[in-house]
């Protein structure tokens, strides 16, 4: 088992900054390739971006490109979500997930979940 707590949560006005958290314990962490997701009111959960096991691949959602950034620490078993230049529909629920060893893009491929964290982004 893996768990994950996602924090860094909140209300920001457009064109404000958050760091999202997702801690991690249980399994190894180092084993597992990371993502973030989201899920806005109303709309289905949607990739936001992942990060491979040893953190040299990255990959993000088109909108997010350039305003997002995915790290991970396997020292301190943590990934993190830097988020940039918000805009009011990046407002969603965040959800972090782990995959053993590969990177996709898929939910359904993901086998732990974290609770999620909302971000709520102001106009």
């Amino acid at each position: 088992q893996v768990q994950l707590v996602e924090s860094g949560g909140g209300l920001v006005q457009a064109g404000g900054s958050l760091r999202l958290s997702c801690a991690a314990s249980g399994r190894t962490f180092s084993n597992y390739a990371m993502g973030w997701f989201r899920q806005a009111p109303g709309k289905e959960r949607e990739f936001v971006a992942y990060i491979s096991v040893s953190g040299g691949t990255t990959l993000y959602k088109d909108s997010v490109k350039g305003r997002f950034t995915i790290s991970r620490d396997n020292a301190k078993t943590t990934v993190y979500l830097q988020m940039n230049s918000l805009k009011p529909e990046d407002t969603a629920v965040y959800y972090c997930a782990a995959n053993l060893w590969y990177s996709t893009t898929r939910a359904v491929e993901y086998d732990y979940w974290g609770q999620g964290t909302q971000v709520t982004v102001s106009s």
